[in-house]
């Protein structure tokens, strides 16, 4: 280090130690890039489709939990039973269809469509006097089974497609309303079953389907031409779906409860004129099979509840999207909608950040996993609001990335305070080894030395002035405090822009002989390094330079605007209630896990090193004291060796110079005691067997408070709590 007229200024640019970021400095450029690159991830895997089973699933479970709504009066379905068959002889000719559309259109339905096969039969339909308004079915041919054509004597324009289209789990959650089907087969309509019978029944109310684009399908009416609703289809991406194969016309399906979404009759109740016929007049009546042995079923998004059946037959669900497709249209009932893929993205990376800001405040895994917990929740309860309002959006993707993020930056975290501790361990052993050195020189009193400074020699009254510019750089504005330790000055930083107001302490070795300075030097750059790495804490003041100049050693240090915790205590203020005393245990305990996690002792705890910050009213620990045991001895110094701390506030094992962790948190005991009896600690006096201060008979406290205090400023370190945590987990359960 250069000793001369001009000193090198080192920062924490220095290359010797790397930049460090884990406690709030550069840590929203670690958030963005760490929440981008997850939530980056967790949308490739989804357009994978690796997370569209776990998707679905949970779409399936949301439309479960979907409250009751109230059955669609429009439509009659009419059952063909196990019983309904028996009583036929196990088959149903021509004549007993007839016979029951003859019946239905007797009671003026708006439409019949005949959701059974009639595509073998010659006499279907014959005998009607109004055919108008029944629709029939046909199947489009496919590798599970051949097609099924249309009834020979019914018009293809009132033919529909039964054909249904499940998931690769199985399970049916999409319709196809309308599909290309191939000139050279028998089954050429355009149009599905379910589709036609709304559209046929909307038509009867002057609505009428206009096609705005291929994706977009508009319900108007005439002759006003007013919008009744919009009919989006769905592509490849939409909602969780990812890729799929979305030809034709598709929309999802937004099932009615299955236990009572219409009313329903069985065939032969019809035939014996059992029903009321005000329950057909007008309305869209729909005949289908529910037997078993004819068709198994499909599963639904109902098929995991148990109170549904595993199945549901395939007339229920022609029912479902005609009944959902009229009332769309005419009462406003919401068609299941989604996001765009860039609304999805930073829904998705939205709470990716929150995981990673999560992990960032909360560093401990239990506090992580109750906050993520809480979001989780958060996430689901937002996803199924909307899905009420038949909004689909990502319910897995933004959970996993908030965990996966959380995760990613605790780990982060772990790895650089691991970078840290490492670097701040071999410091603190070079910190040790440089005291013990200094303590056996100062014990050896064969060397003299003719520098030695007196406390008077340290402190000069003209860099009290504006006039003298300490190192060429920093303007000395005021003088802080000075003692044997040297001075403390309030300073400009002229060569930076604004030229911000910081902290300059100048640290004067107790002798300048060769041996000691080299000893002094390496305790003083071992402390720096220290002191760089503890000032990354949002709540230590930041070191942004040191240097050394004529033999004398300076810190430069971020300045913290406020006032002492000595100005809220007694004698200067009154006695603290127990609130308030744990408040500021608390808050310096906080900053002890911190300092004491990279086995650093502060050595000078006491209330005139504890800053309220005026901005957030936050407390922050400053002047760590290693570093003092280069400074001269005088008359004022308040220990008689180069061990540091203040009477009263340091415990037994520092005034022997071996101070440990747990020296810190007696020290922190006494403002403690100090705040709830209002007496100074060097005045309290100790138990002659214990050697115990006693201070109990003092104040009346909450035993649970008085318990924590006395267990923090036991005589024998053995006695005494072994770590901040410790402390800070006992002060939570209290209460306060």
């Amino acid at each position: 280090m250069n000793t001369g007229l001009i000193p090198t200024i080192r920062t924490p640019s220095n290359p010797k130690t790397p930049p460090q970021d884990n406690t709030g400095k550069g840590w929203l450029r670690t958030l963005i890039v760490t929440s981008l690159s997850v939530s980056t991830l967790i949308i490739g895997i989804r357009q994978m489709q690796w997370l569209q089973s776990w998707e679905l699933s949970v779409y399936d479970q949301m439309l479960r939990l979907m409250p009751p709504e109230v059955p669609d009066s429009r439509i009659l379905l009419v059952t063909v039973t196990e019983a309904d068959l028996a009583a036929n002889n196990q088959s149903l000719s021509d004549e007993k269809i007839n016979q029951l559309l003859i019946k239905l259109q007797s009671y003026q339905p708006r439409v019949i469509g005949l959701g059974i096969d009639r595509s073998l039969q010659k006499n279907f339909a014959q005998g009607l006097q109004k055919k108008d308004n029944i629709i029939a079915t046909c199947t489009f041919s496919s590798m599970e089974s051949p097609e099924i054509p249309p009834p020979r004597n019914i018009p293809i324009e009132q033919v529909g497609y039964t054909d249904l289209l499940p998931d690769n789990d199985g399970i049916l959650r999409r319709s196809l309303l309308f599909a290309t089907s191939d000139k050279d087969k028998q089954c050429t309509t355009q149009l599905s079953f379910a589709a036609l019978l709304a559209m046929s029944y909307l038509q009867k109310e002057n609505i009428e389907a206009n096609f705005v684009s291929p994706h977009h399908l508009q319900m108007v009416k005439s002759p006003q031409k007013a919008v009744k609703n919009n009919l989006y289809a769905l592509d490849a991406n939409s909602g969780s779906y990812q890729n799929i194969n979305a030809e034709g016309y598709q929309i999802l399906i937004n099932y009615r409860n299955p236990a009572n979404f219409t009313q329903q009759v069985t065939l032969t109740q019809v035939l014996k004129g059992e029903i009321d016929p005000n329950s057909v007049k007008d309305r869209l009546v729909i005949i289908g099979s529910t037997i078993r042995s004819i068709h198994p079923g499909l599963y639904t998004p109902y098929t995991g509840d148990s109170q549904h059946s595993l199945r549901m037959q395939p007339v229920y669900i022609h029912t479902q999207i005609a009944s959902q497709l009229i009332s769309a249209v005419l009462d406003g009932r919401p068609l299941m909608g989604y996001w765009a893929d860039w609304a999805e993205a930073l829904w998705i990376w939205g709470w990716s950040l929150v995981g990673g800001v999560l992990a960032w405040w909360l560093k401990y895994p239990l506090r992580l996993g109750v906050a993520d917990g809480i979001s989780v929740t958060t996430v689901i309860f937002l996803c199924y609001l909307l899905f009420l309002r038949a909004v689909w959006i990502p319910v897995v993707p933004p959970i996993l990335s908030l965990v996966l993020t959380g995760l990613s930056i605790m780990a982060y975290n772990a790895y650089r305070t691991q970078q840290q501790t490492q670097i701040v361990f071999l410091e603190v052993e070079k910190q040790r080894q440089a005291i013990d050195e200094l303590n056996s020189l100062l014990k050896d009193t064969r060397i003299v030395d003719k520098h030695f400074h007196s406390e008077s020699a340290i402190y000069n009254p003209e860099k009290a002035t504006g006039d003298f510019i300490l190192s060429g750089r920093y303007q000395i504005t005021q003088v802080l405090g000075s003692g044997g330790f040297g001075c403390t000055y309030l300073a400009q930083d002229t060569q930076r822009p604004g030229n911000p107001t910081c902290v300059v302490k100048q640290l004067m070795p107790a002798r300048r002989d060769a041996r000691f300075l080299e000893v002094a030097r390496r305790l003083f750059d071992a402390e720096a390094e220290i002191l760089e790495t503890l000032g990354k804490h949002s709540h230590i003041p930041e070191l942004l330079a040191y240097f050394e100049e004529n033999n004398e050693f300076y810190l430069v240090q971020e300045y913290i605007q406020g006032h002492s915790l000595g100005d809220e205590l007694p004698p200067f203020q009154q006695i603290l209630d127990e609130k308030a005393t744990v408040e500021i245990l608390k808050g310096v305990l906080e900053i002890l896990v911190f300092v004491h996690e990279h086995r650093v002792i502060h050595r000078d705890i006491k209330p005139s090193n504890i800053m309220r910050q005026n901005s957030d009213r936050r407390l922050v620990l400053i002047d760590f004291g290693a570093v003092k045991t280069m400074q001269p001895v005088t008359e004022k110094t308040e220990l008689a060796t180069i061990a540091i701390g203040t009477r009263g506030y340091a415990p037994p094992e520092q005034f022997a110079g071996h101070p440990r962790l747990y020296s810190d948190i007696y020290a922190l005991g006494m403002i403690g005691v100090q705040a709830v009896t209002g007496i100074p600690p060097h005045e309290l006096s100790p138990n002659p067997q214990t050697g115990n201060v006693e201070w109990q008979k003092w104040t009346k406290i909450n035993a649970d408070l008085a318990g924590i205090l006395d267990k923090m400023v036991r005589y024998h370190f053995s006695d005494r709590y072994q770590s901040a945590h410790e402390v800070l987990q006992d002060l939570k359960k209290i209460g306060y």
